[in-house]
């Protein structure tokens, strides 16, 4: 499956450029560039394979399309700036943006989604909206004091509305997030709790409200600037959930320039899961809630949801090579932690590492495309990636 997706993505890729050719060159450097087709074509999009190696789900691949959407103004300004300066337009206010797609895996697991992205009022409102369905073959570690086979199919979407505050860097918003799930295991005993839990299926449903602290330079690509993301969220039966828990999530990004060639990034999480008493499942220990509702260490190169728990952190860092205004080269490494609480975070560490590359695809809007390699003690994977990884 993987290698018939693969070669799909490679005949499309041709038969486009064999008809597109002259869009596909850049004016200024001469190098590939998708650029003006996403601009031009009026069905042009990014096609982005995925080539999945996620340990927790095993091998598979798939592909989205990243379609953008501006008005005429928006092209010339951008088109005039992408002939001026090697930058392109990757400093402007991003286009609107729209992905649709899916993947596979070899396990079973399946999904397809679509999400929409745009900006008004020379971004003073930002909004953000998701939804997809999928099968999902997850081991999750923490459950029964062992590491269990899940199985959860299910409906859900996520929506962030965010209002800049005066003329700062400071955004002030709202969430909203849904999901209608099976949850299922091929361990009979499991399954008969999961059964007796969960019923035939459940809902998760929550509302929060987030703060967002924004100064990089570009949304697909940042080389500079920070990121401080806050976001508090209830789950209650008044919104339709069937548990009631709240989360708490938070991260900070800085990107910061050594020198024109150099860029050092930070990046630090943490999340937090706070359940409700009358939520509490006293003849289910470790089962108050879906497998898959409590944050998990999130890093490349250690499978999802393998550490999982009430309280998780994760502290990261990137070094940045630019070799020219076409490639970068990267290594990354860093450490994640699960624990009961906050206090205890730290006393047992995941660690993981990793070298990849980046290819500026459309300089016009600073679209970055690239692969990571990642390693830790447990796993071993590779990844393709849009952006910086973080």
């Amino acid at each position: 499956m993987k290698k018939t997706l693969c070669l799909a993505f490679t005949s499309i890729s041709l038969i486009s450029f064999s008809s597109h050719a002259s869009t596909f060159t850049d004016p200024i450097d001469g190098m590939f560039d998708m650029g003006e087709y996403l601009a031009e074509n009026a069905y042009g999009f990014l096609p982005v394979p995925i080539i999945i190696t996620e340990p927790a789900v095993g091998f598979g691949a798939g592909m989205f399309g990243i379609f953008l959407h501006e008005s005429e103004e928006e092209k010339q300004t951008r088109k005039t700036q992408a002939l001026n300066t090697l930058d392109g337009g990757a400093q402007l206010i991003p286009p609107a943006v729209t992905v649709f797609g899916g993947a596979a895996t070899e396990n079973g697991t399946w999904f397809a989604a679509f999400g929409h992205r745009r900006t008004w009022k020379q971004d003073s409102i930002r909004y953000m909206g998701g939804v997809g369905y999928g099968n999902a073959f997850v081991d999750v570690g923490g459950l029964f004091e062992r590491t269990i086979e899940t199985d959860t199919k299910g409906l859900g979407g996520i929506q962030h509305l965010q209002f800049r505050m005066d003329d700062s860097d400071l955004f002030l918003g709202f969430s909203q997030s849904y999901i209608r799930s099976e949850i299922r295991s091929s361990n009979n005993f499991v399954d008969a709790i999961f059964k007796r839990r969960f019923g035939e299926s459940s809902t998760t449903s929550g509302l929060g409200i987030t703060l967002e602290y924004d100064t990089t330079n570009s949304f697909f690509f940042p080389t500079e600037g920070m990121s401080i993301e806050t976001e508090y969220k209830w789950y209650r039966d008044a919104f339709g959930s069937d548990f009631e828990y709240d989360t708490f999530a938070f991260s900070v990004t800085k990107y910061q320039p050594l020198s024109s060639r150099f860029t050092l990034v930070g990046y630090a999480t943490l999340d937090s899961l706070e359940q409700k008493e009358e939520s509490n499942a006293p003849n289910f220990p470790g089962l108050s809630l879906p497998p898959l509702a409590k944050p998990y260490i999130d890093m490349r190169g250690i499978a999802a949801y393998a550490y999982s728990g009430d309280t998780v952190s994760t502290l990261q860092a990137q070094l940045m090579w630019h070799i020219d205004p076409r490639w970068s080269l990267l290594g990354f490494g860093g450490v994640g932690s699960v624990a009961d609480q906050a206090s205890n975070l730290y006393s047992e560490n995941e660690w993981a590492y990793g070298v990849g590359f980046r290819y500026q695809i459309a300089r016009r809007y600073g679209i970055h495309m690239g692969m990571d390699f990642a390693f830790s003690d447990d796993e071993n994977a590779f990844y393709f990636n849009l952006g910086s990884g973080f």
